[in-house]
Parts: structure tokens; C-alpha cells; sequence
């Protein structure tokens, strides 16, 4: 029978202070997890995980050190926490190491509003087989499709609990249903892949795996006959699929741990305007059934709804307590860690203001220019933020699509490109990270 997870943090802490800690923190995470991919109609992989991992992070002083296990015996329990310790002794010190002052803690534990968790049975692995199989049949009957590359369904469940000497004490469990399917149309060196995917905390949130297969299936078929499109500077509009990595690069450099080191463009820029005016992006870690959502963060802190950006102009840096005591901030609750290291900034679910157009709209907008529907590696300089990725989509014409695009290159700066940005009204709300189509204008494009 499993330990609980309270009993393992417990044990932790105790062997811990046993050892000669001043302070710590334990993790317990137990998770169970599913997979299956279905190829030609049958059965091609299912793989199925289980297991708890322990996380032990000490303190001597301003000295830390992490140690982790998957072994949840006393025994190993008592190891992990001498070694923990002697460890600790020999680490620099780090002035800005510590654990949260007990009234900072969350006092609300209750994470129950939040539905992180879909208390409907545990789905069988023949039902997830099923999934995965409507959804490649459902691809391979779009015209143009020649083969489905992967249909996959998963299915997971996670448990959590965090507990550390200065009181705190706190549990969380989530979950998470899955279906996707990457679909190639055309054949030889004229092959075309492209996906559709859907993930949610309760299964019967999920779109219909036929859905999700036509999908993949379409658009593969859309990008048949993709070529280089013109070299020059035009407008982009970033596909709602891909757009959120724009928003990602901005989170990227608003990370309290990149301004610490100073390797960031936005550094000094605080209070600045960095999107357009109407523009705000908000942070809700405790949105219901959103996979981003927790109710305290990895240092027992209460979390909370925050702007990082209100009508364009930057407004706090995403820190945990030691990066906010590098720059004498207080902590925004926005700690994140695993069992293997310490607590380190991060963001969970944000929005960020969406406009009144759709996406039809912009593109009539934009006249001429590139959509982007997908896009491969990346070349982003943190300290400028010189932008450069490989992209493909659709070449667009007096507002109407063209052709399709491949190998093509799009560059800018992301300062200039963030504060240009036209919002359309697509993004998907159930997402962790909400973020409509964007339209870019004066971007560079290296195609012909």
C-alpha cells in the first residue's frame, strides 16, 4: 500500500532535523499516468506509469542543498537527509536562501474551487485505444491524407504535498486528458505534416476525438504545395496556435531570475510601456479547471491574481522569495520547483486582452503579407531580444490566402514587435495560457 504523502514529508523534515538541518522542506509527489497510440487501426504502444518521488531541500544558515529519490523507505529516507546535510555544509553560501516567515503562508488551503481534478473513474486503456483510433480514421478520411503519423490518447493523475519546518503543510491533486493526432498529406519529397491536439483537466471537457483528427487531417492537407514565400518586410499575423509564444518571450524576460543576472531586455524597463495601450496581461493562478492553476506555490505562499502588464505598461517582475530578496521585492508568489532542485520563479495561466476582430478580419487587414500557422527552433537573444524563427503558413493576398508557406524565416525585435501588436477575439479561454491571433506588422521575412 502506498505511504501518504503527509507521513513521507513528515519523514523527511524529521530525519532531516535529526541530521543537524536548521531548516527544510519536503516534496512528496505520487503520480499514475497512461498512454496509447494507435497506428493503422491497432494497438501500437501503451505504456502505463506509476510512482512517488521524494524531494528533501536543507538549510544551514544561508547554505542549501536539494537531494530526491523514487526509494520512499526509511532507510533511504535517513540516507537522503545526512547526505542532504553534509551537502549543505560544504555549499556556498547564499545570502538570499531561506524558507517563507510563517506569517507569509497560505492560510486557505482548500483547493477544491479551483477543480484541478476529474473525479470520474480512471479511464480503460481500451477506451483511450478507442479515442486514438477515431481520431486517425477520422484524418485519414480527408481527401489528400496518405498516412497518420501518431494518434495518441493519455490520461494521467497527479497528487502533490509540500511541507516544510516553518509550519506549512499543504496538498494539492490534479489531473489531465488528453487526445492528439499529426496527420501527412502529398507523398515523396511534396509530403505535408501538420496536428491538432486537445488537453483538459475533466474528460469531458475534451473536443471529439473525430473533431480532432478532421483537423489534423485538413490542415495537412492545406499545406500540399507549400513553397518559399518573397523576401521583403510585411506584416505576419501569428496564428492563435503559435501566439502565445509570443507572450511567452515577454514572461521569458519579465522573469525576476533573468533580471537578477541582468540578462534581460526588459531590464530597467520597468514601469515602460511594452505593449500597446489598450493591452493588459493578467496573471490568474486560481482560475477553475485550467491546468495552470494551483492554490499556494512551491514556498507554502498563497497565490493570487496579479497584472504583469496593465494598458501596456510593465508592472512587476515574476519572482519567488530568493529572487525577490536579490532585488528587495517581496516574493509574488510565483515559486515553482520539483522534487531533484530548489524553488525557482514561474508563471502559470495567463490572458492577455483580446480585441474586437477576428481572425478572418485581420488577415483582410493585413492585405499582403504572412500567416503563420506553425513555426521551428528559435534564435532569441535575451539581453536585446532579437527575434528569428523558422516559420510556415499561408501567403496572403489582398486579404485572401494565396498559397501555402515553408522554409521561410521571420525577424524582428521583439521590444518593437510587442508594442505593434493587433489582437484578434480567438484565443481559446480554456487554455493556460490565453492568448489570441496576433498581427505583427514591418516584420522581415527571408523566403525566395
Amino acid at each position: 500500500m502506498d505511504r501518504p504523502l503527509e507521513d513521507l514529508t513528515d519523514a523527511l523534515l524529521t530525519a532531516a532535523t535529526a541530521a543537524g538541518a536548521e531548516a527544510a522542506d519536503a516534496l512528496a509527489v505520487n503520480g499514475h499516468a497512461q498512454i496509447i497510440d494507435v497506428r493503422a487501426g491497432t494497438l501500437e504502444q501503451a505504456e502505463r506509469a506509476e510512482g512517488t518521488d521524494i524531494g528533501l531541500r536543507v538549510l544551514i544558515g544561508r547554505r542549501q542543498a536539494c537531494v530526491s529519490a523514487s526509494d520512499t523507505s526509511d532507510a533511504t529516507i535517513a540516507m537522503l537527509a545526512e547526505r542532504a546535510v553534509a551537502m549543505a555544509r560544504e555549499a556556498p553560501e547564499d545570502p538570499h536562501a531561506g524558507l517563507a516567515d510563517p506569517a507569509q503562508l497560505a492560510v486557505d488551503r482548500d483547493w477544491s474551487g479551483l477543480e484541478l481534478f476529474d473525479p470520474t473513474t480512471e479511464p480503460q486503456p481500451a477506451e483511450l485505444q478507442e479515442h486514438a483510433r477515431a481520431a486517425e480514421a477520422a484524418a485519414l478520411r480527408v481527401a489528400g491524407v496518405t498516412q497518420v503519423q501518431s494518434a495518441s490518447a493519455a490520461w494521467s493523475d497527479q497528487r502533490l504535498h509540500l511541507a516544510a519546518t516553518n509550519g506549512f503543510s499543504g496538498s494539492y491533486r490534479r489531473s489531465d486528458s488528453s487526445v492528439s493526432c499529426v496527420a501527412i498529406s502529398g507523398e515523396g519529397t511534396g509530403m505535408q505534416r501538420d496536428y491538432d491536439a486537445d488537453s483538459r483537466v475533466f474528460a469531458s471537457d475534451l473536443r471529439a476525438p473525430d473533431d480532432i483528427g478532421h483537423s489534423a487531417g485538413t490542415r495537412a492537407v492545406a499545406q500540399i504545395g507549400a513553397k518559399k514565400p518573397p523576401t521583403g518586410r510585411y506584416p505576419v499575423l501569428f496564428d492563435e496556435r503559435i501566439s502565445g509564444s509570443l507572450v511567452g518571450h515577454l514572461l521569458a524576460a519579465s522573469n525576476g531570475a533573468a533580471i537578477a543576472r541582468g540578462s534581460s531586455w526588459l531590464l530597467g524597463r520597468m514601469g515602460e510601456a511594452v505593449l500597446p495601450d489598450a493591452l493588459s496581461l493578467i496573471e490568474d493562478p486560481r482560475r477553475p479547471r485550467a491546468t495552470g492553476s494551483r492554490p499556494f506555490d512551491a514556498e507554502g505562499l498563497p497565490t493570487y491574481e496579479r497584472t504583469i502588464v496593465e494598458n501596456g505598461v510593465l508592472t512587476g517582475w515574476t519572482l519567488d522569495l530568493a529572487t525577490g530578496r536579490k532585488l528587495d521585492m517581496p516574493s509574488t508568489a510565483n515559486a515553482r520547483r520539483g522534487t531533484s532542485g530548489p524553488p525557482s520563479p514561474g508563471v502559470g495561466n495567463v490572458a492577455l486582452t483580446q480585441g474586437n476582430q477576428s481572425r478572418e478580419e485581420l488577415l483582410r487587414e493585413m492585405g499582403t503579407g504572412l500567416w503563420v500557422t506553425s513555426m521551428i527552433g528559435a534564435t532569441i537573444n535575451p539581453n536585446t531580444g532579437d527575434y528569428s524563427r523558422g516559420a510556415s503558413g499561408f501567403w496572403v493576398e489582398n486579404g485572401e490566402i494565396a498559397y501555402p508557406v515553408n522554409e521561410c524565416t521571420i525577424a524582428g525585435s521583439l521590444p518593437e514587435m510587442l508594442r505593434r501588436i493587433v489582437p484578434a477575439n480567438d484565443a481559446r479561454p480554456w487554455l493556460s495560457r490565453v492568448v489570441p491571433s496576433l498581427l505583427v506588422e514591418g516584420m522581415t521575412l527571408a523566403g525566395d
